[in-house]
């Protein structure tokens, strides 16, 4: 399946994914997923996307946690507590297995929440810039800039703008400039 999906064989590398996935392979579902998310090799269909996604992540695939969280905030109507909280046990998960747009997504999510958990943000987002994140970088320097979650400190804030803005971040280049 790999070898023909890099090959440009998207209908043949989903057949070998899907057959793999039937027999609980929780990479080939999170690949089924990928291939129903982005139609390659098969109809796009963010449904089925999400329950190739939710066998994988059952199985403790952390990009597949990650994946079926997003999906859970953003396509399904409503703002039932039990799917958010599925979605927050995933992304956690997934933060934690070490993957950094979980990690990012997290930080940002406790950030700006009803009820903001500032300490809780901030924690993610640390572990998203230790990982290259360069927007979570930024983020990080605006909770020490504010004194979100953290005792306002100028100086580092100023230190992860320069960090972020090094990466490629233009507003944590703006925040320098201001």
């Amino acid at each position: 399946g790999i070898e023909s999906m890099r090959a440009g064989h998207y209908r043949t590398a989903y057949t070998c994914f899907k057959l793999a996935a039937d027999r609980g392979y929780s990479k080939a579902q999170f690949n089924v997923g990928l291939c129903y998310e982005h139609g390659r090799g098969t109809e796009k269909d963010l449904e089925k996307a999400a329950f190739y996604y939710y066998q994988a992540a059952s199985s403790c695939h952390p990009m597949a946690q990650y994946r079926y969280a997003r999906y859970l905030l953003s396509h399904r109507p409503g703002s039932e507590w039990d799917r958010h909280q599925k979605a927050v046990t995933f992304l956690e998960q997934a933060a934690m297995a070490g993957i950094t747009e979980a990690q990012a997504y997290l930080g940002v999510f406790y950030m700006r929440g009803l009820h903001p958990e500032e300490k809780r943000g901030l924690k993610y987002l640390l572990l998203a810039a230790k990982n290259g994140d360069a927007q979570s970088r930024y983020h990080v320097g605006v909770c020490y800039e504010k004194g979100l979650g953290v005792q306002q400190n100028l100086a580092e804030a100023k230190r992860h703008y320069r960090e972020s803005a090094a990466a490629g971040n233009r507003n944590a280049r703006e925040r320098l400039r201001v």
